[in-house]
């Protein structure tokens, strides 16, 4: 119950670390990782996950973790809890507005509006 949130971050994980390189790409998969928390009730402690994920890493990588494996794994974690902690309760608030956007629209913008959003994913998808 309480870690549910780490079971989160670990399911994005890989994404993460896959996109590191790419700071838009991180960005998004922070992003993503930032919907998925705030579903979830319980309290996050991120520095939990990252002395999780530090000392998880130096026992799968005794032989070859050193200094800079600790300085690079520590920046790359601190930036993606930057970026999660920017977009904290943000989604509540979007999902009431996007709410009442909805809301006010009738069944005709609400086609047109849906055809936009289709078409604009199908775009970038093919890309």
């Amino acid at each position: 119950g309480s870690n549910l949130w780490m079971a989160e971050v670990l399911e994005s994980f890989d994404a993460i670390v896959t996109n590191a390189a790419n700071s838009y790409r991180l960005q998004e998969e922070c992003d993503v990782l930032s919907l998925s928390l705030a579903k979830t009730s319980c309290k996050i402690e991120l520095l939990e996950f990252k002395a999780v994920m530090l000392a998880s890493l130096r026992s799968l990588l005794p032989k070859t973790w050193n200094s800079d494996c600790e300085v690079a794994w520590t920046w790359l974690w601190e930036n993606v809890e930057r970026m999660l902690k920017a977009n904290w309760g943000k989604p509540a608030v979007h999902q009431k507005a996007l709410r009442r956007l909805y809301m006010s629209l009738d069944e005709r913008q609400l086609a047109c509006f849906r055809t936009g959003i289709y078409t604009t994913f199908f775009i970038k998808c093919s890309q």
